[in-house]
C-alpha cells in the first residue's frame, strides 16, 4: 500500500511539473501567433520630427535597436525596432530636445573638438538634420502628421500672445496692442508694422510693384527683375548707413504665397566647392589671433557663449566658425544700435536733458558652460557641408553668359510651384539672422542673431507659420528647448543669410588658402551666374525714409485710437 501511495504521489508531481512547463509555453505561442506585426511603422510624435529608421551609410548593417528617445523633450515613448544603423548611434539626449548630431551623409557623433577625419562621402540631402529621420532621395516626402501640433496654444494662441487686444482702426485696418499698451503690430493701407518684444521695428509694404522693407536704420527695396530658365528672379537694393549693395533672389510660388531665395550672382568653379566639403589631409590650427577676434568688443561679450574649434579637420568646419562669428558680430551691433536708440528716446522724452543715464546696460554674457553645445554646432557644420555640396552641383550647371536684364524687362512669374528652401524636408537647422519675436506657450520671446532653431513641421498653417524647437539661445532670449511658431518668411531670410555668409566665407578662404597652414585649394576661379544683378537703385534711401515717416504717422494714429478705447476686441 505504501508503495502504491508513493507511486501516486510521484505521478501527481510529474503531472504538476508538466502543466507548469507546457501551459505557459502554449500561452506564449498563442500570444506570439495572434499578436499584430511588431514591425509596423512607429507612431509619429505629435509635435516633433519622426526619429524613424536611421539612414544607411554603407553596406554593413547593424540590427540593434534604435537609440533611446527617453530624454528628448516632447517625445512620447517610441517603439524599438531593428534599424539600419551607422557606425555610432546618435543619442537624442537632453539638449534642446533635438540635439542628436545630424547625419548629412557622414558620421556625426559628438566630436566636440576632435580632429578625426570626417569622411569623403558627399553629404546626403535626403537625410534630415539633427537626427530627424530620413527622407527619400527625391526629398519630396514631408513628415506626415506633424503639422497639427500648434506651438504655444496654452495661455494664448500660436501667434497671438496672451494679454494682447485687437483694435479695429477708423478708415480700415487693425492693430494688435500688448497688455502694457505698446503696439505689437499694425496693418493699414497696405502697410504692415511690427514691433519686437525687445524693441526694434520692421515695416513692410507693397507699392508700385516694389516690396519695401525697413528695419532699424536700414532696409531694402525689391523689384521684379527677369525670368530665366522658367524661374523668376528679383533684385534687392539694400541701404544701410550710407552704403548700397544689390542682391539677387529667386521667387518660389508655394501655397498661394511667394517666397524669395538667395541667388549668388557669381559662382566659384565647382572644384572649389568640392574642396570645401572634403576633409583636409591633416588638421589645421587657426587660433584667435589668425581670426583677428582678440580684443574685439563682440568677442569679449559673447566669448563665453561658444567655443571655436581648436583645429579644423575640414574647410566646412572653418566656415562654421566663420558663420557663427559673423552672426554674433551682427547681434552685438544690433544690440548697440538698440541701446543707442533707447538712450535717444529717453533723452527726447525727458526734454533733452540727457535722460539716458538710467538706461539699463547690456547684460553680461552668461557664465558657465557654453550655450552652443558641440551637438548643435555639429548640426550647423553638417548643414554647411551639405550646402557646399549642393552649390558644387549648381555651379556645374551655370552656363555663364552673365546676361543682365534691362529695367524694362517683363515682370517675372512664379508659376514653378516649388517650395522654398526653408521648407525643404532635409533642411532643419537654422541660424537666426536678425532679431525675431516668436510665441511660445502663449507668451512672446525673442530670438537674436546667432541663435539656433530646428524646424519641426513642414507645412505652413493658414498664417504661414511652422513650428520650430529652440536649440541654442543667448541670455534673455527664448528658452532652449521651447517650441515656437515661426513665420516661413523669417525662416527663409535665415536661410538666405546663411547662404550669403557661406558665399562670403568661401571668398575669405579663397584669399587665405595656401597661407598660415591652410592647404592650397585646387581652383578658386569664379564664373558669372546665369543672371547678373543690376546696379544699385540710388533712390532707395529716399524710399526707405518716406516709409519710415509714414509708419511713424500711422503709429501715432493707432496710439490715439487705442487710448480712446475704440475698436477694442
Amino acid at each position: 500500500m505504501n508503495r502504491i501511495l508513493k507511486g501516486e504521489n510521484i505521478m501527481q508531481k510529474w503531472v504538476v511539473l508538466v502543466l507548469v512547463v507546457v501551459v505557459p509555453a502554449f500561452a506564449w505561442g498563442q500570444k506570439k501567433t495572434s499578436a499584430p506585426a511588431s514591425h509596423a511603422a512607429p507612431a509619429q510624435h505629435a509635435s516633433a520630427p519622426s526619429h524613424a529608421a536611421a539612414p544607411s551609410h554603407g553596406a554593413t548593417q547593424s540590427h540593434g535597436t534604435t537609440a533611446s528617445h527617453g530624454a528628448t523633450a516632447g517625445h512620447t515613448a517610441t517603439n524599438t525596432r531593428p534599424t539600419t544603423s551607422h557606425t555610432t548611434a546618435a543619442s537624442h539626449g537632453a539638449t534642446a530636445g533635438h540635439t542628436a548630431t545630424p547625419s548629412r551623409g557622414t558620421t556625426a557623433p559628438n566630436r566636440g573638438n576632435t580632429t578625426a577625419s570626417h569622411g569623403n562621402a558627399a553629404p546626403s540631402r535626403g537625410t534630415t538634420a539633427a537626427g530627424h529621420g530620413n527622407t527619400p532621395a527625391g526629398r519630396g516626402n514631408t513628415t506626415a502628421g506633424r503639422g497639427n501640433a500648434a506651438a504655444g496654444n496654452r495661455g494664448g494662441s500660436a501667434h497671438q500672445p496672451a494679454g494682447t487686444r485687437s483694435v479695429s482702426l477708423k478708415g480700415g485696418g487693425h492693430a494688435s496692442v500688448r497688455a502694457n499698451g505698446s503696439i505689437r503690430s499694425v496693418d493699414r493701407n497696405g502697410m504692415h508694422i511690427e514691433h519686437g518684444v525687445r524693441g526694434g521695428r520692421t515695416v513692410v509694404s507693397e507699392r508700385n510693384g516694389a516690396r519695401i522693407v525697413t528695419r532699424g536704420h536700414g532696409g531694402y527695396v525689391q523689384r521684379a527683375y527677369v525670368t530665366r530658365g522658367g524661374h523668376a528672379y528679383y533684385s534687392r537694393t539694400f541701404y544701410d548707413h550710407g552704403v548700397y549693395r544689390v542682391g539677387l533672389y529667386r521667387g518660389y510660388g508655394w501655397g498661394g504665397h511667394t517666397y524669395y531665395g538667395y541667388y549668388p550672382g557669381v559662382w566659384y568653379h565647382p572644384g572649389f566647392y568640392g574642396w570645401g566639403w572634403h576633409p583636409w589631409g591633416a588638421p589645421v590650427y587657426w587660433g584667435i589671433g589668425a581670426w583677428g577676434w582678440g580684443g574685439a568688443p563682440w568677442w569679449g561679450f559673447y566669448g563665453g557663449w561658444w567655443n571655436p574649434y581648436p583645429v579644423y579637420a575640414a574647410p566646412y568646419y572653418w566656415l562654421t566658425d566663420y558663420l557663427i562669428a559673423q552672426q554674433l558680430q551682427a547681434a552685438y551691433a544690433a544690440r548697440a544700435e538698440a541701446n543707442a536708440d533707447a538712450v535717444a528716446a529717453d533723452a527726447a522724452a525727458s526734454g533733452g536733458d540727457g535722460g539716458g543715464a538710467d538706461a539699463a546696460p547690456a547684460p553680461a554674457a552668461a557664465a558657465g558652460p557654453v550655450a552652443l553645445t558641440p551637438e548643435v554646432k555639429e548640426a550647423i557644420a553638417q548643414e554647411v557641408k551639405a550646402q557646399l555640396a549642393a552649390q558644387q552641383a549648381q555651379a556645374a550647371q551655370q552656363g555663364g553668359g552673365g546676361q543682365t536684364a534691362s529695367a524694362a524687362a517683363p515682370a517675372p512669374t512664379t508659376s514653378d510651384n516649388t517650395p522654398p528652401p526653408a521648407l525643404d524636408p532635409s533642411q532643419r537647422t537654422f541660424v537666426v539672422a536678425s532679431d525675431v519675436t516668436v510665441v511660445a506657450n502663449g507668451q512672446e520671446c525673442a530670438l537674436s542673431s546667432g541663435d539656433v532653431i530646428t524646424r519641426l513641421t513642414d507645412t505652413p498653417d493658414a498664417d504661414q507659420n511652422v513650428n520650430a524647437s529652440v536649440s541654442a539661445t543667448k541670455k534673455g532670449d527664448c528658452a532652449s528647448g521651447a517650441t515656437v511658431a515661426v513665420k516661413v518668411d523669417d525662416l527663409q531670410e535665415m536661410y538666405n543669410h546663411f547662404q550669403e555668409n557661406i558665399t562670403n566665407g568661401m571668398g575669405e578662404m579663397a584669399k587665405k588658402q595656401g597661407t598660415g597652414g591652410m592647404p592650397a585649394a585646387p581652383d578658386t576661379g569664379t564664373q558669372a551666374g546665369a543672371v547678373q544683378p543690376p546696379p544699385p537703385d540710388t533712390s532707395v534711401a529716399k524710399t526707405l525714409q518716406d516709409q519710415q515717416a509714414a509708419a511713424d504717422q500711422t503709429e501715432q494714429d493707432v496710439k490715439q485710437e487705442a487710448a480712446s478705447g475704440g475698436g477694442g476686441q
